[in-house]
């Protein structure tokens, strides 16, 4: 009886034994599944990007880059909370291999997941380009360059590469008839080359076979009617009074007329902030020149807004020869058939500009 009963204990002491090591096993398993689970969310799926007061921000990554110049833009502004995660995530993923160049638009909150996953597809979020306000080629390639990867002065060579741009019908004085003034959406990481031909697209595109129509009425290439609206575009801020100035100037340029336009000489003296071509001004011999040659000048003085060139397009048919400024300051432009006309309103125009002169002498006390 007693040996059956020892066994009895022996028995329960056994099976005790095996639960509290099968429990132990157990919670063993669960701290583990528990660990790597945790492990899992921390590398993978924890918020790990902070964008310090916005909600999100942008990161640029040049062609070429390493995964070491990635990670040093990323930490250099604190984006990624616990870099160990991040490049323990990246190199499991590959992407050190393969680093895409673009624009990424980073949140507050993004996990490593969700960050690599978008650098390694290169998933970029394309730039809003304005090109506007243009007066010279420099002026092109540095606005281009400070929007995209573009280098200004591969830009600048291409504009200005004859060869280059014979391909496109082109010269080194015609290469800004090219551009219309408009916002495009480019990827930032667009070079000089792609940049140029998506611009060519566009161009192909801004001239329908509506503005082409127009365009052959006016006789002119479309080189010489954007060189035609670079001048009106400086001549006057007031789109609705452009057509009718294109008109003064198509009639002077059938009648072999100097054009006689003041812009001209602006550009060519250089110094855009004058505000009185003189005499001395008119007699700088260059082809940019309107007071010493006829016709048109060999390229643009600017590169004219859409209104310009539909104002161009769309001239005013009239027998207008002569313009200038109204007396009342408006912007406005008062036009003349004959040249004692013009000078009627031109003189209107000195007499209220000399009275305005006196009565800012009078209130400045001078």
């Amino acid at each position: 009886m007693n040996t059956s009963c020892n066994e009895s204990i022996h028995m329960k002491a056994l099976k005790t034994r095996l639960i509290k090591i099968l429990l132990f096993i157990f919670l063993g398993l669960v701290t583990v599944f528990t660990f790597v689970v945790l492990m899992v969310y921390q590398i993978w799926f924890k918020p790990n990007v902070i964008v310090h007061g916005q909600p999100e921000t942008s990161l640029y990554i040049r062609t070429n880059a390493t995964f070491d110049q990635v990670k040093d833009s990323l930490y250099s502004h604190g984006f990624i909370l616990h870099h160990r995660t991040f490049e323990w995530l990246a190199g499991k993923k590959q992407y050190p291999q393969q680093v895409e160049p673009g624009r990424y638009i980073l949140r507050s909150g993004m996990n490593n997941n969700d960050l690599i996953n978008m650098l390694r597809a290169g998933l970029q979020t394309p730039v809003q380009v304005i090109v506007n306000n243009i007066r010279l080629k420099k002026d092109l390639a540095g606005k281009v360059s400070r929007q995209l990867e573009t280098d200004s002065l591969t830009l600048l060579q291409l504009l200005s590469d004859s060869v280059y741009l014979s391909e496109y019908g082109l010269d080194t004085e015609t290469s800004l008839t090219m551009f219309i003034p408009n916002t495009y959406e480019f990827y930032w990481n667009t070079d000089a080359k792609d940049f140029f031909e998506r611009m060519n697209k566009e161009y192909g595109k801004f001239w329908d076979m509506e503005r082409e129509k127009k365009r052959i009425r006016t006789g002119m290439t479309r080189q010489q009617v954007s060189i035609l609206a670079s001048i009106i575009e400086k001549e006057t801020l007031k789109n609705d009074e452009k057509a009718r100035m294109a008109g003064v100037y198509m009639n002077r340029l059938r009648d072999a007329w100097k054009l006689q336009a003041d812009p001209t000489v602006v550009f060519v003296v250089g110094d855009f902030k004058m505000t009185r071509v003189l005499t001395r001004h008119t007699r700088i011999d260059s082809p940019y020149n309107t007071y010493l040659y006829e016709g048109l000048p060999p390229g643009p003085i600017c590169v004219p807004s859409i209104a310009s060139i539909d104002a161009v397009l769309n001239y005013e048919e009239h027998d207008y020869y002569y313009f200038c400024a109204r007396e009342d300051f408006s912007g406005y432009h008062n036009y003349a058939r004959t040249y004692n006309q013009h000078l009627v309103n031109a003189g209107k125009y000195q007499r209220a500009y000399q009275q305005r002169k006196r009565a800012e002498g009078k209130s400045t006390g001078s």
